[in-house]
């Protein structure tokens, strides 16, 4: 489907497409054109009809999109329908806050088990995943084939668990340890949250606003 490398710009916008297109399909909106998508999502028609140019082509002239259909496009082209499977590690709050009030299913990722050092914690099961000692991590890995790591982990240990994930196979890490991680595998994605970037922003633009 895809039919020329797409840029990042392209790629961060294409889950604002299924959002807001999975809101259209959950009112009744059964199709709508690139220009009212456009206003409603604060982007030009031309934009968005050049971010799906990237994959294919989407709509009919005259008519607009099919709501489901595309949404069902990007859903495919964002890899929802993959069999992503994804572990945590560190079972502590934001791990925990993770696991209890994100749905990881409702994005096409099963969540399989998590894993922390903390005796509390291990060997229990918080809104349904297992809670590992981080020692198993290994082993777990050679036997359960896992897409994603998410690292909720301290500063200290988190280039170390991350080169395990690598070992092990993950092909992407969800990196919500606040800093750079130093892995040497360009194959394996790593998607950074900065939890303090996007307050300082959101800081810095209402600062400048007064």
């Amino acid at each position: 489907m895809r039919k020329q490398k797409v840029s990042t710009a392209v790629i961060r916008r294409l889950p604002r497409y299924y959002r807001h297109l999975n809101d259209l399909h959950l009112a009744g909106v059964e199709r709508i054109s690139s220009n009212a998508l456009g206003e409603s999502m604060g982007l030009t028609a031309s934009q968005i009809r050049q971010d799906l140019s990237c994959f294919g082509e989407f709509g009919q002239q005259g008519y607009g999109y099919n709501v489901e259909k595309l949404r069902g496009e990007i859903s495919d082209i964002l890899g929802m329908d993959r069999g992503h499977t994804a572990v945590i590690l560190g079972a502590g709050n934001l791990g925990r806050a993770l696991m209890e009030n994100f749905h990881f299913d409702r994005n096409g990722v099963r969540l399989s088990a998590a894993f922390d050092i903390a005796p509390e914690l291990v060997g229990c099961s918080l809104s349904g995943v297992p809670v590992y000692h981080v020692d198993q991590l290994d082993s777990y890995l050679r036997d359960h084939r896992t897409s994603i790591g998410v690292l909720t982990v301290p500063r200290g240990v988190a280039n170390q668990i991350a080169a395990r994930l690598i070992t092990g196979g993950v092909k992407g890490i969800w990196n919500f340890t606040n800093i750079e991680l130093n892995v040497s595998s360009p194959e394996v994605i790593i998607e950074d949250v900065h939890f303090a970037d996007s307050l300082l922003a959101l800081s810095y633009m209402i600062s400048e606003e007064t």
